[in-house]
C-alpha cells in the first residue's frame, strides 16, 4: 500500500476543518438555546417533555464533542505526517477506509480485533 499523497492530505484536512468548524457552530446555538430557555411549565407532563427535549440535545451534543475531539486529533495528524497510521500495528489505513471514517486511527483489521475482544469481555 502507498503513503497518502500531498493532495490526499489536502482533501482530508479540508473535509476535517469544515466537519469541525459545522460542529463547533451548533455546539454555539445549542448552548445558547439552552442557557437562554430556562423556562419551566406549570403542566407536570410539559415539563417532563421539556426536560426530556433536553437531555436527548445534550446526549447529542456529547457525542458530538467526542467527535470533535478526534477531529482535532485527526488534523494534528495530517500536520505532524502520522495521519492515515493505525495507532495499533502500525500499517497504513487503506484509503477507502479513511474516505469512509476519516477520524479513524486504525485499520480495519485492527478495528475488528478490537471489537470482538470487547464484545467477548462484555458477555
Amino acid at each position: 500500500m502507498e503513503a497518502l499523497q500531498s493532495k490526499d492530505l489536502a482533501f482530508f484536512k479540508q473535509l476535517l476543518s469544515q466537519q469541525l468548524n459545522e460542529l463547533l457552530c451548533t455546539a454555539e446555538k445549542t448552548v445558547g438555546a439552552l442557557v437562554q430557555s430556562g423556562e419551566w411549565a406549570a403542566d407536570p407532563l410539559d415539563q417532563a417533555a421539556m426536560e426530556t427535549t433536553r437531555t436527548y440535545t445534550l446526549r447529542i451534543r456529547d457525542r458530538e464533542s467526542h467527535l470533535i475531539k478526534k477531529i482535532k486529533n485527526a488534523l494534528v495528524k495530517i500536520d505532524d505526517g502520522s495521519f492515515g497510521i493505525c495507532e495499533a500495528c502500525g500499517e497504513e489505513i487503506a484509503l477507502s477506509r479513511l474516505k469512509a471514517r476519516p477520524v479513524t486511527a486504525y485499520c480495519i483489521r485492527c478495528k475488528t480485533q478490537m471489537e470482538a475482544f470487547e464484545k467477548v469481555t462484555e458477555a
